[in-house]
């Protein structure tokens, strides 16, 4: 199978190359554009879930040998949340190979948290499945890099967090406000809307009402903490 040349180049931003191409385009094939000869790529997003986090479980033991479970934990999960995922996608471009359905492109799927997020997950279990655990573990250390040793600074529960920045300024505590549900029962969206008393406010959309108020509440922390700087 010969790649596009968008293809290629994404995997130059990836830095691995695949020898079984189809499993790249099978993690970039979106349910909203899959079809009976072309399967989506949900399984694969399931499986790279799962190797993303052994990765990182091993990542954290090896950067802090005297850590705790209690301290690791929060650590495991800022690395691995869907927040995160996306991010590395975009750090990649992925959002520009997505391939996606008429209906979600226009509703700017390719910018979706959610969406890039399982992307991600599934170009991961793509590289597992095409060259093995340690070409997997490479390319995950390489793309989340310093993220692994700067946890500690966004382990903390954002929400937790931006109450507690709130209540020390006498604000109330923060609103959340669910703007909008989209897409299919098995694969929602949900976009959150989080307000200070004074106004100030940030929204995020993501896959469940828990992680769109948590990447809400980062996203007016990362504002606030900008506008104190």
């Amino acid at each position: 199978m010969r790649l596009s040349a968008d293809m290629s180049a994404f995997q130059d931003r990836l830095g691995y190359v695949f020898a079984r191409p189809e499993l790249l385009v099978r993690a970039l094939t979106h349910g909203s554009i899959s079809s009976s000869t072309r399967a989506d790529n949900q399984r694969l997003e399931f499986l790279g879930d799962r190797v993303l986090g052994l990765v990182m479980a091993s990542a954290l033991l090896e950067a802090d040998k005297d850590a705790s479970e209690g301290q690791l934990a929060p650590r495991f999960n800022a690395l691995v949340r869907k927040e995160t995922c996306a991010d590395v996608a975009r750090q990649v471009d992925l959002g520009t190979v997505l391939k996606l359905g008429r209906s979600e492109m226009m509703s700017g799927g390719r910018r979706k948290q959610a969406l890039l997020g399982d992307a991600m997950e599934a170009v991961i279990a793509a590289i597992y499945r095409d060259g093995g655990f340690d070409a997997a573990q490479e390319v995950i250390l390489r793309l989340w890099g310093a993220r692994i040793h700067q946890v500690e600074a966004d382990a903390r529960d954002a929400k937790t967090a931006l109450q507690e920045w709130a209540q020390a300024r006498g604000q109330k505590p923060p609103a959340y406000e669910l703007v909008s549900r989209s897409g299919p029962d098995h694969a929602p969206v949900f976009t959150i809307v989080v307000r200070l008393t004074d106004g100030r406010e940030a929204r995020a959309t993501a896959g469940s009402k828990r992680q769109a108020e948590q990447s809400a509440a980062r996203a007016l922390l990362d504002r606030l903490e900008g506008e104190a700087g």
